[in-house]
């Protein structure tokens, strides 16, 4: 096996499964169901609730491979004029009466409800202008955002990848999970989408292209260790490769995507 075959697989399995995908799609009519039986007040219930997130755009992980994967849910109520976190509240009353035996828990600003095979983000939210939502930032106060803005965005540039960019970023993103979360998920999606993929032919030049550019300026010391430790890991796999050693290249490319 060749260090691009091998990516290429676990690229593939890092995919939801059809059984995952059918679980998760019964989790949210369920959700669905459940929220317009709960919220029925006229004028103060909700306008409309959908999914967002990385499972819209087709780079959410399967839970085996993360830990943290989960399903965006927002949650958009007709009436405005108090805190986020009263609409916080109204979801943990909510979530109490019609998952009595899940867990749940406030994890700002959203309410997290875990279920056995997934967890959904419960996000409360108000109609902003167009196609925006205002949304928590913090408990206190709103911020203004379009949920699925990024999706159209990462569409384009992975047709122009000829496909390549989105394997590429469920590749990093199983990285950033088997190495305790050294970026924020959401942001290093946005980062790689932006990024310039000159003279990238194929998944292991998108990849490797992903770990050369990233800078080690963080803070925490951790996470440059672990950014450092994944740049030379593909430093020796090309060294390997030029000296025509696959065996060698496929095993040191292990130790960067895991098996």
């Amino acid at each position: 096996m060749t260090v691009l075959s091998y990516l290429t697989k676990r690229a593939a399995q890092a995919v939801l499964s059809s059984d995952e995908s059918d679980t998760i799609k019964t989790s949210i009519l369920t959700l669905s169901k459940r929220l317009d039986s709960y919220f029925q007040t006229t004028g103060d219930g909700l306008s409309k609730h959908f999914r967002f997130g990385s499972s819209t755009r087709g780079t959410i992980l399967p839970r085996s491979m993360d830990a943290h994967s989960d399903i965006d849910y927002m949650i958009v109520f007709e009436k405005s004029g108090f805190t986020p976190q009263t609409y916080l509240d109204r979801f943990k009353r909510f979530v109490e009466q019609k998952y009595a035996t899940s867990e749940l828990y406030q994890s700002n600003p959203t309410i997290v409800l875990e279920l056995n095979h997934i967890k959904f983000d419960l996000v409360p939210a108000l109609a902003g202008f167009g196609s925006t939502y205002n949304i928590p930032d913090g408990s206190q106060s709103w911020r203004s955002t379009n949920p699925n803005d990024f999706n159209s965005s990462l569409e384009q540039a992975n047709k122009n990848s000829s496909f390549l960019l989105k394997p590429a970023i469920r590749l990093a993103k199983v990285w950033n999970a088997e190495n305790g979360y050294v970026l924020d998920s959401y942001s290093f999606e946005k980062w790689i989408k932006d990024r310039t993929f000159l003279f990238a032919t194929d998944l292991t030049d998108f990849v490797f292209s992903i770990f050369s550019g990233l800078s080690e300026n963080y803070e925490a010391q951790w996470r440059n260790d672990k950014i450092k430790r994944a740049k030379e890991i593909v430093s020796n796999v090309r060294t390997y490769e030029k000296q025509n050693l696959p065996s060698t290249a496929e095993a040191e490319v292990k130790k960067l995507i895991k098996e």
